[in-house]
């Protein structure tokens, strides 16, 4: 079934949109949550929640594209579900893989770095478009999908050594991207 036929069923209130969604995306859902909860039970739960929310929210949107639109709501979810379950303890995979990005971002305290979010994910965007496909698709997986570097290595056929220095560059470029484009770091 094609994302419009499913966006069409969302539209016309039929519950049947639930079950092709979680028949056409589950998996990928299931997977992208997994990656930041490592907990089946709540990866399974942020998934459901998942569901509600593209139930509740379609109508009125109407997106282009159906897999990134509920990757999205079911990242926000798990990682709003991570920041709970973590409350008091820290130290996993992901604040790993956010404080390999310390150093390129600034914390976001300030309410003009509040204001200025929206364009610096367009600078980060714009950024990775400029990358060649195998770094951008690397950055893709550790920093949005939260794959492990093990992973990643043995998704593209190389060894972890090259994925490590390869996001280490990676990172280094959009640090000093970021500065030219007027971002404080």
């Amino acid at each position: 079934m094609t994302d419009n036929e499913i966006i069409e069923l969302y539209w016309k209130r039929s519950e049947e949109a639930i079950f092709c969604t979680m028949r056409e995306y589950g998996g990928y859902l299931i997977k992208l949550t997994m990656n930041i909860l490592h907990i089946r039970e709540e990866a399974e739960e942020c998934v459901n929640e998942s569901y509600l929310s593209a139930w509740n929210q379609i109508p009125p949107d109407r997106p282009a594209k159906l897999l990134p639109y509920l990757g999205r709501i079911a990242r926000c979810l798990a990682l709003n579900r991570y920041d709970y379950l973590n409350a008091q303890k820290r130290g996993t995979d992901f604040i790993l893989q956010l404080s390999e990005l310390e150093d390129c971002l600034s914390s976001g305290d300030t309410t003009q770095q509040q204001v200025d979010n929206h364009a610096l994910s367009q600078a980060i965007s714009a950024f990775l478009k400029n990358q060649d496909i195998e770094s951008r698709n690397m950055f893709i997986r550790r920093y949005w999908y939260s794959d492990s570097v093990k992973e990643i290595a043995k998704r593209y056929g190389v060894r972890e050594s090259k994925v490590k220095s390869q996001l280490f560059r990676l990172r280094g470029r959009l640090k000093n991207y970021l500065i030219e484009e007027g971002f404080s770091l």
